[in-house]
């Protein structure tokens, strides 16, 4: 009896899910942490991701990136959304796997219309949108045009940088999020990640000004946004004159002292990306410490997809916004915040000896089962094309909450092709 490709695979699937991934080493390797997630699977969700960008692509007007879908409408960005660098570097890793021509040509064409954000200097959001993009498709193609174009990029962001304060100012204008102030100087933990383009910079350009930025933005990040237990704060606003911490708050998380559980995603894939471009073990430890703050916060649920601030609802968190506990009827999910943490985790434990590694990549591996299952992963042809479902970004002003997000399957595909690439070692 012969059985179709994709009734095996589902049937492969299952007989996954139901093996235990402790002990198991599939590469036989003593150079790093065994991996227990078949090939066969990842392949599997590569292609259906690959058929699910296909159909995004064509729901696209050629000015729109996509953001999310929601109520059955395809929500959408222009050039200059924060997001917009993450559809054409999702599109990046697809091709690289799959050479599909089609995928091939959007990256193309959305790479010509992104090229005039290099002199962009609006927020400091341009490493999301120029790193994520160019930055792979230079990796892909070693293109020197590209290369440029990340080098003014870099100097754009650059030109946000205060010495005063020691960082990379995140927004222009910003008002508190209970609306009582105006932030003068804001730096959210999300601005770790725009790092990775100045480090770029400096090593194709040879000039250490872009690496001294980062590193100096990351040293200050580690000293204000990062609690004593390694929880983080989401925003810390300076005094624009004498360089101090003003006050720490939240924009996006539940309460000021609460953790929102993106923001410590940022900050473990942040500071475990800064490691590496710097080997300062001090970096690798506040990685580690914070990626075990999330791991172990006896709030993480069983599936290890976290709950958009681990701290939602609980006594001690008061929010400086208005609340309703009864507006969801469950606290809502955040994947986009697995899917972070997984890619990170799956460096971070490549950077450790195979012993402590384990723990990470276990962690990882965990999260990506829990996302490639039904309960997160789409329907093929279904979601407007997005991969992954239950993500949340701003559930204090009821904005995107539980839909599918673009970042999220950004990081998603990402480690997925991070594991992928770990197995063929």
């Amino acid at each position: 009896m012969k059985i179709n490709r994709s009734v095996y695979l589902c049937l492969l699937l299952w007989v996954w899910l139901m093996i235990p991934t402790t002990g198991n080493c599939r590469n036989g390797s003593d150079t790093h942490p065994s991996v227990s997630i078949l090939p066969e699977i990842i392949d599997s969700v590569l292609d259906r991701s690959v058929r699910q960008y296909r159909l995004l692509s064509q729901n696209l007007k050629p000015d729109e990136w996509p953001r999310t879908w929601d109520k059955n409408r395809l929500h959408t960005v222009d050039a200059y959304g924060w997001i917009s660098g993450f559809y054409p570097g999702t599109l990046a890793y697809l091709f690289e796997y799959a050479s599909d021509s089609l995928l091939w040509g959007e990256l193309q064409d959305r790479l010509k219309k992104m090229e005039k954000l290099q002199t962009f200097t609006g927020h400091h959001d341009l490493g999301f949108m120029m790193y994520c993009s160019f930055g792979n498709a230079y990796r892909l193609t070693g293109n020197p045009h590209y290369e440029r174009v990340l080098i003014q990029s870099a100097k754009s962001l650059a030109s946000r940088f205060d010495q005063r304060v020691g960082s990379i100012k995140s927004w222009d204008q910003a008002k508190s999020l209970d609306g009582t102030h105006m932030l003068t100087f804001p730096v959210i933990i999300d601005n770790l990640m725009n790092l990775e383009l100045l480090f770029f910079a400096s090593k194709v350009t040879g000039d250490p000004c872009y690496k001294n930025i980062a590193v100096k933005h990351a040293e200050t990040t580690r000293k204000n946004h990062v609690r004593s237990d390694f929880s983080s704060y989401h925003v810390v606003d300076y005094d624009s004159i004498t360089g101090e911490v003003k006050s720490r708050e939240t924009q996006q998380g539940f309460a000021d002292n609460s953790t929102w559980s993106r923001g410590q995603a940022w900050g473990i894939y942040g500071f475990t990306m800064v490691y590496r471009e710097t080997k300062n073990p001090s970096f690798l430890e506040v990685a580690r410490e914070m990626a075990d703050f999330f791991l172990d916060h006896p709030n993480l649920p069983e599936d290890k997809i976290p709950y958009w601030d681990f701290n939602a609802g609980q006594l001690g968190y008061t929010p400086s916004w208005n609340y309703d506990p009864g507006k969801y009827p469950e606290v809502p999910r955040d994947v986009s915040a697995a899917a972070i943490t997984a890619s990170a985790l799956l460096e971070l434990s490549g950077l450790l000896d195979v012993e402590t590694g384990k723990k990470y990549l276990k962690a990882a591996e965990d999260m990506l089962s829990s996302m490639i299952s039904s309960s997160y992963l789409a329907d093929e042809g279904t979601n407007g094309g997005f991969i992954l479902q239950h993500a949340s970004g701003g559930v204090p002003g009821n904005h995107e909450v539980d839909v599918p997000l673009s970042y999220a399957d950004y990081y998603f595909i990402e480690a997925l092709m991070r594991l992928k690439n770990r197995i063929e070692e």
